[in-house]
């Protein structure tokens, strides 16, 4: 057995891969319009390593999801976790859970999918503007 990927429904593509894709980093590996079951497709994956996808999956027919903390979050290792944060803030994503350890920030998807970002290693020395940044809402 294999993982494949993880799929998460949004209501905005274009809106979902400037996230994903500008915020967060990630690389698009293929998008697919699937037009007889009106939805489209895209999966991206982290840098470098394919082996963890995330399957964006738009529906072209207007719905509500409704989220649930059952789902958790997307965790990702980040090489500079004040840098990824700072590039994160400049594409205007709320960090609602600072790095204030040097190690563990969590940020929210425009339909609010808690993503976790855990610094590759071992917490970095604890700096501003993080150290005092307050926690915003729920991750």
């Amino acid at each position: 057995m294999k993982y494949l990927h993880t799929m998460v429904r949004v209501t905005d593509l274009e809106a979902s891969l400037r996230f994903y894709r500008d915020a967060l980093g990630l690389e698009v590996l293929s998008v697919r319009e699937i037009p007889q079951g009106r939805f489209t497709l895209a999966f991206l994956a982290a840098p470098g390593d394919r082996s963890a996808q995330v399957e964006l999956t738009y529906n072209w027919d207007p719905e509500n999801y409704t989220g649930g903390r059952n789902f958790g979050h997307l965790a990702y290792a980040v090489d500079d976790i004040y840098a990824t944060c700072s590039r994160l803030q400049a594409h205007g994503v709320a960090i609602v859970r600072p790095p204030r350890d040097g190690y563990m920030a969590f940020v929210r998807s425009p339909d609010q999918i808690s993503i976790e970002l855990l610094q590759r290693g071992g917490p970095l020395p604890p700096a501003e503007p993080w150290v005092s940044m307050p926690n915003i809402g729920t991750w």
